[in-house]
C-alpha cells in the first residue's frame, strides 16, 4: 500500500512497579523503564516483565503497550538542560518517557486510532494518546514537564495487542492504516480540553 509508513523499533523497555519519593510522598510507579536485549514476548496485557502501578490509568487490553517517538528525545534533553536538572553531556536513555517501545520514523501526526503497527512477529493497534500525570514531572526532574507535553502534543500513544508474539530492538515495522476517523493529535487535544473544563 502506497501510504504505509515504515519505521524502526529503536528500543524495547520494561519496568517493575516500585515506590519512589515524589514531592515528599512515597508513590508506587512503573514509569522507570530499562532496556531489554533480544526478543521480548508480547502478550494481550503487554510485554513480558513489564508492570503498571495504577491499572485504573495504565495497562489493560487498550493500554497494553506504550510507544514513543525517538525523535522527541532531543527536545526533552534540551528542556532538562534549560530547567537546570541536566548538563550538556547528559543523555536520556530510551524508556525515560515511560515507554515500552521507542520508535523512529513515526510521529503522533502520522498516527490514527485504529492504525496497526506490523512487526515481524506481532501486530499492535493504535488506541489512544498518553495523558501525562504528575509522575512524568518526577521522571523528567522538573515541575513543568507535564505542561510541556500537553502544549507540545509530544505524547506518544497506547497500543492494544492484535496479534501476540515478540518484538526486538532494531527490527523494522510498517504502519497499516486503519479507518482514519480520529488522529492522535486531535484526540489528545480533546482529552486535555475535557480535563480543563
Amino acid at each position: 500500500m502506497a501510504d504505509q509508513l515504515r519505521g524502526v523499533l529503536e528500543g524495547v523497555q520494561v519496568g517493575a512497579a516500585r515506590k519512589v519519593q515524589i514531592s515528599g510522598r512515597s508513590i508506587l510507579t512503573a514509569i522507570y523503564k530499562t532496556a531489554v536485549a533480544g526478543p521480548v514476548t508480547v502478550q494481550p496485557l503487554g510485554l513480558a516483565g513489564d508492570e503498571q502501578a495504577d491499572p485504573s490509568v495504565h495497562g489493560g487490553l487498550d493500554k497494553a503497550v506504550y510507544a514513543y517517538p525517538s525523535e522527541h528525545y532531543a527536545v526533552w534533553q534540551q528542556a532538562r538542560r534549560e530547567a537546570g536538572v541536566a548538563d550538556i553531556d547528559d543523555v536520556l536513555p530510551f524508556g525515560s518517557m515511560g515507554e515500552n517501545l521507542t520508535l523512529s520514523g513515526l510521529l503522533e501526526a502520522d498516527v490514527w486510532v485504529g492504525d496497526v503497527l506490523r512487526f515481524a512477529h506481532c501486530a499492535l493497534r493504535v488506541v489512544q494518546p498518553r495523558e501525562p500525570c504528575f509522575k512524568f514531572n518526577a521522571a523528567m526532574g522538573f515541575n513543568t514537564a507535564v505542561k510541556a507535553m500537553a502544549l507540545s502534543g509530544r505524547c506518544g500513544f497506547y497500543l492494544a495487542v492484535n496479534e501476540p508474539g515478540t518484538v526486538q530492538a532494531g527490527e523494522m515495522f510498517t504502519l497499516q492504516p486503519g479507518p482514519r476517523n480520529m488522529g492522535i493529535p486531535e484526540l489528545f487535544k480533546a482529552k486535555l480540553f475535557k480535563h480543563l473544563r
